[in-house]
């Protein structure tokens, strides 16, 4: 007789492997990461490993796209805010709080060394289109509503926004000294000043 799968189960099983692999690739690169290594740090033995991954570039690409998920669960939780600019100053925030997560740094870099790889640079495209997506819309209810500026179009006030946030982000994985709770503040007040009226 078959096995009956719990779903959810399943799914907490998933995420302990992936987030073990966040902590590998942070701590080891791309490169240096092993499956054994994920393995040991999940306390699950191989074939449970490849069980839900077939390699360590399936466990990458999960990573990436669990959090292009999660933007969109978050764009899903704007919903119905009638204060356009909060919302894109909220945005700006949270992209400050994710890259505070003590091994976004390392994940950064591992990540930038197989940019080159297709299915990498597919998911990290499919994300920064989820963030495009996101912001977009507040952009242009803010300047119908008068509280940011008009002189450019929403699309490139969409990508300076997304420009400051991926930039800090990669200054963070490239500075040691530049971190993400100590440049919260300028982040947030060089994205409210850009984008005053």
């Amino acid at each position: 007789m078959a096995r009956t799968i719990d779903p959810a189960r399943h799914e907490a099983r998933r995420l302990v492997i992936i987030d073990a692999a966040l902590t590998v690739f942070a701590e080891r690169g791309y490169d240096g990461a092993t499956t054994a290594e994920i393995c040991r740090r999940a306390g699950i033995g191989s074939g449970t490993f490849f069980h839900y991954f077939p390699t360590k570039l399936a466990v990458l690409l999960a990573i990436l796209e669990l959090g292009t998920r999660e933007m969109g669960e978050q764009a899903e939780a704007y919903a119905g805010r009638t204060d356009p600019l909060g919302v894109l100053l909220d945005i700006v925030e949270r992209g400050a709080d994710d890259a505070a997560e003590p091994r976004m740094p390392g994940f950064v870099r591992a990540v930038a060394g197989v940019m080159h790889v297709p299915e990498v640079a597919t998911a990290l495209d499919e994300d920064t289109r989820a963030q495009r997506d996101m912001i977009l819309p507040w952009v242009e209810q803010a300047q119908r509503a008068g509280e940011i500026r008009t002189d450019l179009t929403p699309g490139r006030v969409t990508s300076w926004l997304y420009l400051l946030t991926d930039g800090f982000l990669g200054r963070i994985a490239a500075e040691e000294n530049f971190t993400a709770r100590g440049e919260k503040a300028t982040l947030v007040e060089t994205a409210r000043r850009f984008l005053a009226p």
